[in-house]
């Protein structure tokens, strides 16, 4: 119940709320790209500089393995499931979102941990940097396979099987390791870990001091687009609606355990897990339209956005925080 009365939960809530009762609050579009940027290059930055005090030891390669791993074997899961209902370029497209991770809903669990006072390794910012791209490629490949054994018709046959597929694969690549959030977080991260601490204490003020406040800004903007999106979840049915929670519920439970596996410290744990529960909204919808242009995107993303990510901010994170106490994952790691 804490949780849900913090400010940035708040913010969202009253977000939400602007629109469902029609108000006309908004956040400009600007204002909102930049709140967005400010949050990735604050969490680069500290990650970067973190990393920078502990290393790269084996257990932060074996936690950026593990979500590589994750993020390329995690659609193949959601597809199957989802082809119960959806057709390939659609189940396609959902896995790899449900694969991939959210950067604000990382950024949510970092802002909770910094409020409870729990400290969190940089490399977990690397594993999230890392996890965006490998689930596109998965999601993607098992929709275009399933579509080159049933074409629908010749056309869509001939344009699976064209030599042009290779800049397709290459312009695929361009969008999901290159897009603008993942080269800001990287590079953000890079600097940080170059410059190290007085890097970091020249930045602090701006980059760490705001950010509650700058998170909060940005809730309330994500209530707004949220609770918009809430219509286009009638297509999207029961079905539909209700994996949005299972799967994060299910792939939560498969990050606790790597995280119980790894031996991570309870607050690395609960970021590992929030990666691995998390879907995109923003990386994935970028690259799918390129590569699935079939894909309806008024079920990937409301899917993700409307459902996935307000259950995660507001009911995943302090219940897997609270497992995380009562099953003392990380009692005696190092926080």
């Amino acid at each position: 119940m804490e949780s849900l009365l913090s400010p940035a939960i708040l913010f969202f809530f009253l977000g939400a709320l602007a629109t469902l009762v029609r108000s006309d609050l908004e956040v400009p579009k600007p204002v909102a790209r930049l709140l967005s940027l400010y949050l990735l290059m604050a969490i680069g930055l500290y990650g970067g500089y973190k990393l920078s005090l502990g290393g790269i030891d084996g257990q932060a390669l074996a936690v950026m393995g593990a979500a590589i791993l994750a993020s390329f074997l995690m659609p193949f899961a959601t597809y199957a499931v989802l082809r119960i209902k959806l057709g390939p370029e659609d189940a396609g497209a959902i896995g790899a979102a449900y694969g991939s991770i959210s950067a604000v809903t990382f950024i949510t669990a970092v802002s909770f941990l910094q409020e409870s006072g729990v400290a969190y390794s940089g490399y977990l910012v690397a594993a999230m940097a890392l996890m965006e791209s490998p689930a596109i490629v998965s999601g993607v490949l098992l929709a275009r396979l399933a579509m080159s054994k049933q074409p629908r018709d010749g056309a869509a046959a001939s344009a699976l099987q064209t030599p042009a597929n290779g800049s397709l694969w290459k312009e695929l690549g361009r969008e999901s390791m290159l897009n603008g959030a993942v080269l800001l977080l990287v590079g953000a991260m890079v600097i940080g870990y170059v410059t190290g601490q007085r890097g970091w204490d020249s930045v602090s003020p701006l980059m760490y001091d705001p950010f509650k406040g700058v998170l909060c800004l940005f809730l309330l903007d994500m209530g707004l687009v949220a609770a918009r999106r809430l219509g286009d979840l009638k297509a999207a049915g029961v079905f539909l609606i209700a994996f949005g929670i299972l799967a994060a519920v299910a792939q939560g439970a498969v990050g606790l355990a790597t995280a119980w596996a790894l031996g991570l410290s309870p607050g690395d744990a609960l970021l590992l897990t929030m990666l691995f529960g998390s879907a995109s909204y923003i990386a994935v919808p970028a690259a799918v339209r390129l590569a699935l242009p079939g894909a309806n995107p008024s079920l990937y993303i409301p899917l993700s956005l409307a459902v996935t990510f307000p259950f995660n901010i507001i009911v995943a994170i302090p219940t897997y925080w609270w497992l995380i106490g009562a099953l003392k994952i990380g009692a005696g790691a190092a926080g």
